[in-house]
């Protein structure tokens, strides 16, 4: 289907304007364009989870179609879009296919995508009222709902609270920038304390906020060990923050929470919980006790841009009570005024670091209505099972190594004898023939190739295939020859 260069909004002779009451009529025909612009990329990957031929070859494709990049005379919309949305689904990563299982990298669901439609037509910015009414209200009525999910035993008194972020590592940091403020006024010197396995966005936020560089205490089972953190909180003097993980990036394990808990209150440490990847949990009845201690924690990071199917961005920080959210409070006049703000209109400046802020809580707010918390629960239980399936179908194959079965959905394995110099290349190898997107993880002093399953799709017939031809390239490096 085809557009006309600039369909023109009615009287103006000008291109037309996503918002207002003739948006939806200007976007339904572009809409249009762009879905069959990513038909026709997708199909030109051939099945491939990723374009074949590696950077060079998708390097040369996308500049041949994004050239002249700002020509002289414009080509119209409909060529446009054709051209630069084809060449990007040509040359993506799909992570709804079967295969693209390298990172926490997740097939987002159609509605929360068609939501997110909205969000970009709308164009709401949450840094004051007047720029975003209801998406505000939206906002607090969904980050209070989450923040009940993980503080649900919260006292009468207190009300948990979330902010909206672009990810794990905003939520990070500011879970740090708040602690760090908590302690400022004492002139205590935060001193945070990291185990070896711990997402880097927090030895990178210690950094930017010009704190101590953490302690790092080791982790040797992929797990926080609480014996060591016994002994580094022991000789620790003032401020301390404990960062926990609930869903490590390399392996998807979780920390001991209870445990580390009960160290931080012995040793008046305050706690993080980076869960990022776990945090979903809570929706499983099976799992969510995998989360227990979670609730102890001063502050909690989600991102349910990981399994939890949306669109990147689709970050949270939880709190066990709004009040602690105090330290990113700020004025500026034209946005939050004194004077408005006691007239009743909702201060929103304190919400994030950010300015400008995009309503990604649409997307979110729209796919726990539409699924509510037993098809989440259903989704989370449904990968952690095929994870599960993987590793046993890995444990019982006569050629390959099983790290370990799985706590979330990341399944590491190898070639069973096999170097890491091997391990590494069959990866580059999948990647360069665009057959599987597999990740790379370091553990027990080995090389091991990881799948991070996210797509409810993937059968077992996907899995079956992906561990033949791994097997296959494994045979054809040890013999020597080039990889086909």
């Amino acid at each position: 289907m085809t557009t006309p260069p600039h369909p023109p909004t009615p009287g103006t002779g000008l291109p037309p304007l996503a918002g207002g009451s003739h948006g939806p009529d200007a976007l339904r025909p572009l809409v249009a364009t762009v879905l069959d612009a990513l038909a026709a990329g997708t199909a030109e990957r051939q099945g491939r989870p990723l374009p074949a031929g590696g950077p060079d070859a998708t390097a040369a494709r996308v500049r041949a179609a994004a050239t002249p990049v700002l020509p002289g005379e414009g080509a119209g919309a409909g060529e446009a879009l054709t051209t630069l949305v084809q060449a990007l689904a040509a040359g993506a990563a799909d992570p709804a296919h079967p295969l693209c299982a390298a990172h926490l990298h997740t097939p987002p669901l159609a509605l929360a995508v068609a939501a997110d439609l909205a969000a970009s037509a709308l164009n709401q910015s949450l840094d004051s009222w007047d720029q975003a009414p209801a998406a505000a209200e939206l906002e607090a009525l969904v980050t209070h709902a989450l923040a009940l999910e993980v503080y649900p035993g919260t006292p009468p008194d207190a009300t948990p609270d979330a902010v909206v972020t672009t990810g794990g590592t905003e939520s990070n940091q500011l879970a740090l920038l708040l602690a760090r403020e908590r302690h400022a006024p004492a002139g205590g010197r935060l001193q945070v304390v990291t185990g070896a396995n711990t997402h880097h966005s927090l030895t990178r936020a210690a950094w930017l906020l010009g704190l101590p560089e953490p302690v790092t205490v080791p982790a040797p089972r992929g797990t926080l060990d609480p014996a060591a953190l016994d002994d580094a909180l022991s000789t620790l003097r003032g401020p301390v923050l404990v960062a926990a993980t609930a869903g490590t990036t390399d392996t998807g394990a979780i920390d001991p929470l209870p445990a580390i808990a009960d160290l931080c209150e012995r040793h008046g440490a305050e706690l993080h919980v980076d869960a990022a990847y776990g945090g979903p949990l809570l929706f499983s009845d099976r799992r969510a006790p995998l989360l227990d201690g979670l609730d102890r924690a001063q502050s909690v990071t989600l991102d349910l841009h990981k399994l939890g199917w949306q669109p990147v961005a689709a970050g949270l920080l939880a709190v066990p009570g709004t009040e602690m959210l105090a330290p990113l409070a700020h004025t500026a006049d034209y946005l939050n005024a004194d004077d408005d703000t006691d007239a009743g209109l909702p201060d929103l400046l304190g919400r994030s670091l950010r300015t400008t802020r995009r309503p990604d809580i649409i997307k979110i707010a729209v796919t726990l209505r539409a699924l509510g918390r037993s098809g989440l629960g259903t989704l989370v239980d449904h990968l952690c099972d095929t994870a599960e399936e993987l590793a046993e179908a890995i444990d019982k194959h006569p050629r390959l190594e099983l790290h370990e079965h799985p706590t979330l959905t990341t399944v590491l394995f190898r070639p069973t004898g096999a170097s890491d110099t091997t391990v590494a290349t069959i990866r580059r190898t999948l990647l360069t023939e665009g057959t599987a997107v597999l990740g790379r993880a370091r553990a027990d002093g080995r090389l091991w190739l990881k799948t991070t399953l996210l797509n409810p799709h993937t059968t077992p017939d996907d899995l079956a295939a992906l561990l033949t031809r791994v097997e296959t390239l494994a045979d054809t490096l040890v013999e020597g020859s080039t990889p086909r």
